[in-house]
């Protein structure tokens, strides 16, 4: 079992920075796939991005790239989500979850890619 456990979200202001982080407790964390997650009150949940194994591939959602940049430490089993010019529609709980699966754009791109995940880290963003 892969415990995963994210931290740093908080209250900013629009157009201000955030950093969340993601720590898994996989003895081979550098074999997972990593993805962040947002669900919004009343919305189904959404893809935010995705880092290969290696951290040669990533993948973001439309609407947050060139925003948002995810990142990975395998040393220290940690994927890291610098989220930049905030607007009040990132306002979400974020999750970040862990994939065994080979990476593909298209796959982990959908949530039942990811066998594990965390229990979310709340990000507000006022206006």
């Amino acid at each position: 079992q892969v415990q995963v456990v994210e931290s740093g979200g908080g209250l900013v202001q629009a157009g201000g920075s955030l950093r969340l982080s993601c720590t898994a407790s996989a003895r081979t964390y550098s074999n997972y796939v990593m993805g962040w997650f947002r669900q919004a009150p009343g919305k189904e949940r959404e893809f935010v991005a995705a880092v290969s194994r290696s951290a040669i591939e990533t993948d973001y959602a439309d609407s947050v790239k060139g925003r948002f940049t995810i990142s990975r430490d395998n040393a220290e089993n940690t994927v890291i989500l610098q989220m930049n010019s905030l607007k009040p529609e990132d306002t979400a709980l974020y999750y970040c979850a862990a994939s065994t699966s080979t990476y593909s754009s298209y796959r982990h791109a959908y949530g039942d890619a990811y066998s594990f995940w965390g229990q979310g880290t709340q990000v507000t963003v006022s206006s």
